[in-house]
């Protein structure tokens, strides 16, 4: 598989229509707006460190794993600090890990050992 491949493959662990359904439990903060923007958190993501190409250095892949972790801080922040809670994160830390991993990257040279979401994540 192809390094665009890889990164492209690891939508199929998004999180996020599986998200929408708590809003069948009461949990309002999961709309389709909020889950769209995450998305496009993770989509951006991809897109940039396809755009980089599998030969650019750590420092500039983890640059955009940098602004997508900084950037969810940012959409939880203004959600009240309600959407990203435990199983979320979790769902997040995977996935950040997933992408780290199709990106040619090893996710536990970061976050002490617990992936790049680590480094900057307050959630």
């Amino acid at each position: 598989m192809t390094y665009t491949e890889k990164l492209y493959a690891s939508k199929q662990h998004y999180p996020f229509d599986r998200w929408q359904k708590g809003l069948e439990f009461g949990l309002e903060q999961y709309t389709r707006e909020n889950c769209d923007r995450a998305r496009q958190i993770f989509d951006d993501l991809i897109d940039g460190l396809n755009s980089f190409g599998a030969d650019a250095s750590e420092a500039d892949k983890l640059g955009r794993f940098k602004t997508a972790v900084l950037a969810l801080n940012d959409l939880n922040e203004e959600l009240g600090e309600c959407f990203i809670e435990t199983s979320e994160r979790e769902d997040l830390c995977e996935l950040f890990d997933e992408v780290c991993r199709a990106a040619g990257m090893n996710p536990t040279d970061y976050g002490d050992g617990e992936g790049p979401a680590s480094e900057w994540r307050d959630w």
